[in-house]
């Protein structure tokens, strides 16, 4: 056998044995999973979950893989939808949800409001896109500097309907010691925890949850940083 038949079989050997390294250690983190190669229909609720904390953690280190951003992805999701996540989100306009977890067309079901309320019409919208479009995950994401939590341990009078948007939040924060409310992000992490009590009270969510094809979790977004920690 000569050196240069000999070299590329060395090298194919070292290629089949990396593979199956790398292999194992994606099975083993779905976070480390290619997003170009997975499956988000199939995902466990698990893996959902890590699964959309790994583009974050993309996003983070600008190692943006800009999935299914393009006009043939545009053209695909126009026939139908399959959202692998829901999440109810503050409006703020600092939050850009599918920009910060690294996601594209037809990836998330997003619901936005001010201060990230489980209103009637929001939880409507939450069932439908758990229990029709199958999505795995809901995570309910609260960030900091949230003028809406803000407003809502103010206590003072606001213009308009702005009023019941605060009255979604103040139930949350009725737990909080005097010291805690003088805390904006223990407030702000308070009402994402006690949004999520709101929405587990949906017989359609609490059915998926007891069935196990359903998961709940909170997030806080720190504008400065771009990071979403797990915080429920």
């Amino acid at each position: 056998m000569n050196l240069h038949r000999r070299n590329l079989l060395q090298l194919g050997a070292l290629s089949l044995v990396s593979g199956s390294f790398i292999t194992a250690i994606t099975k083993a983190n779905s976070q480390e999973i290619n997003p170009s190669n997975i499956d988000k229909k199939n995902l466990t609720h698990e893996e959902a979950l890590k699964f959309l904390l790994a583009g974050n953690d993309r996003f983070i280190s600008k190692q943006n893989t800009n999935q299914n951003r393009s006009f043939d992805r545009i053209e695909t999701v126009a026939m139908g939808q399959n959202p692998y996540a829901i999440i109810l989100s503050c409006a703020d306009s600092r939050v850009p949800v599918e920009i910060l977890f690294d996601q594209g067309f037809g990836d998330l079901f997003v619901v936005r409001n001010a201060g990230n309320i489980a209103t009637t019409q929001d939880i409507g919208s939450i069932e439908f896109g758990s229990l029709v479009l199958g999505a795995k995950v809901i995570l309910v994401l609260g960030h900091g500097s949230c003028g809406a939590v803000k407003a809502a341990l103010d206590g003072s009078a606001v213009p308009g309907s702005i009023q019941s948007i605060l009255d979604y939040i103040k139930p949350t924060l009725n737990s909080l010691t005097a010291e805690e409310r003088k805390d904006l992000p223990t407030a702000i992490k308070a009402n994402v925890k006690g949004q999520i009590e709101i929405l587990k009270k949906s017989p359609v969510i609490n059915d998926l949850i007891a069935e196990n094809k359903l998961k709940i979790a909170g997030g806080y977004y720190d504008l400065n940083t771009a990071k979403v920690n797990l915080i429920a």
